[in-house]
């Protein structure tokens, strides 16, 4: 039974890792698709937004899917839609195709997001669920790590005299200046990979806690009339518009505002925007056993809010530290503001859970804005608006006021 469970936590790392790999390499390769498409940054803008909206769309039904059918059936659906969408890319790599591509991933990788955290809680057992989230959490930061340095090895590499294995294979079927279209190839592959390993695996039978639960009637219309439900709502939706915002238009600021190339130092950057990000959260980990996580949470916030100014008006030398930088002061902030939301409300908190993981199409919507605002008065000022959704979150520590606090040393 052990061996089966160590198995299955495996497994479900690995998942989080190829949710991660999907997820966050629309950043590095935002730059490139904008040259080879020809488009504006208001158009570009829509590919984060294609990605994105698909959370707020399915973060709910994902949940009442699970408890009708099981994790096993969603989880393998998620990953073929997931699969459909990669390949689409990968063989028909233009914009028109890049839409309802980066939409059927995003089905997919919200339909797991909801999924696998009951399947971990179960694998892990209940008393070490919270030791195997953080290392979901590692696992997650480290696949954003590496997918930038992929992208950035694939685009140098192929097409030249170069050659390794994956090269040979990907050289005859990706087409010449659109080499970044490659990793739609290693995604499809990557997921088809998982697909196999979970259509062979039994999974254990996973029992909905109350707090895992998603009810779409009173409990609904009785959170949705809750004002402390809306304000963390609004939370969430900064946090992810926040990240995503920094995520998908530095390597595009650099470019244009300092000439750096998104394939080498571009790609290094968002790398390690996502590499402190991870570090950030185990020293948050530290932190919030010894400080009130209202506390830590304004620390961080003005932290995020000195970083960002630095990247967005210093030199290329200080830009490129300066957003790594803030990805390490975001890091605490997802956790801190769920958490604090969760024992903001005393009841339904399954449904709740729902509405807050709603709440990701802040990622789609906040890299929309900047990308319209910037091509009116230009990138630099259009990522301003960082600061307003950074000057949120710094609020929540100021005025929120949970049932429950964080308990420390």
């Amino acid at each position: 039974m052990k061996n089966r469970s160590t198995l299955m936590i495996s497994l479900i790392l690995f998942i989080f890792f190829v949710i991660s790999f999907l997820t966050n390499i629309l950043g590095p390769i935002i730059p490139d698709i904008i040259k080879s498409f020809s488009l504006g940054l208001g158009m570009a803008g829509f590919l984060p937004f294609s990605f994105f909206v698909a959370y707020g769309i399915m973060s709910v039904p994902a949940g009442l899917l699970i408890e009708k059918y099981s994790e096993k059936k969603v989880i393998l659906f998620a990953f073929l839609l997931a699969l459909i969408g990669a390949l689409l890319f990968a063989m028909f790599p233009v914009f028109a195709v890049a839409l309802p591509s980066l939409f059927l991933i995003g089905i997919g990788m919200a339909m797991l997001q909801v999924a696998i955290n009951p399947l971990l809680r179960q694998s892990g057992g209940e008393e070490n669920f919270a030791f195997y989230s953080v290392l979901a959490q590692f696992v997650f930061g480290l696949a954003s790590f590496l997918s930038p340095q992929l992208y950035s090895y694939l685009v140098n590499n192929l097409h030249t005299a170069k050659t390794s294995f994956i090269l040979n294979i990907l050289n005859p079927i990706v087409p010449q200046q659109l080499e970044w279209a490659s990793l739609y190839w290693v995604f499809a592959a990557m997921v088809v990979l998982v697909i196999i390993i979970i259509a062979i695996i039994r999974f254990p039978k996973v029992e909905l806690t109350a707090d895992e639960k998603i009810e779409t009637g009173k409990a609904f219309s009785d959170l949705l009339r809750n004002k402390q439900v809306i304000l963390f709502f609004v939370g969430i939706f900064a946090y992810v518009g926040t990240e995503q915002g920094i995520a998908n238009w530095a390597s595009k600021f650099l470019q244009t505002y300092h000439g750096i190339d998104p394939a080498t130092k571009g790609a290094d950057v968002i790398s390690y925007f996502w590499g402190l990000l991870t570090l950030g959260c185990l020293l948050g980990l530290v932190l919030l056993k010894l400080i009130d996580s209202r506390k830590v949470l304004i620390v961080f916030a003005i932290g995020a809010i000195i970083s960002l100014a630095f990247a967005l008006f210093g030199t290329a030398e200080i830009a490129i530290y300066a957003f790594p930088v803030s990805g390490f002061f975001l890091s605490v902030m997802w956790g801190v503001i769920f958490s604090l939301g969760l024992n903001s409300v005393a009841m339904h908190h399954g449904t709740y859970s729902g509405i807050l993981c709603t709440a990701i199409l802040g990622g789609a919507v906040v890299p929309l804005l900047i990308g319209g605002i910037a091509d009116l008065i230009g990138l630099r000022f259009a990522m301003v608006l960082l600061f307003v959704t950074l000057g949120y979150i710094l609020s929540i520590g100021i005025w929120s006021k949970p049932l429950i606090t964080n308990k420390t040393i």
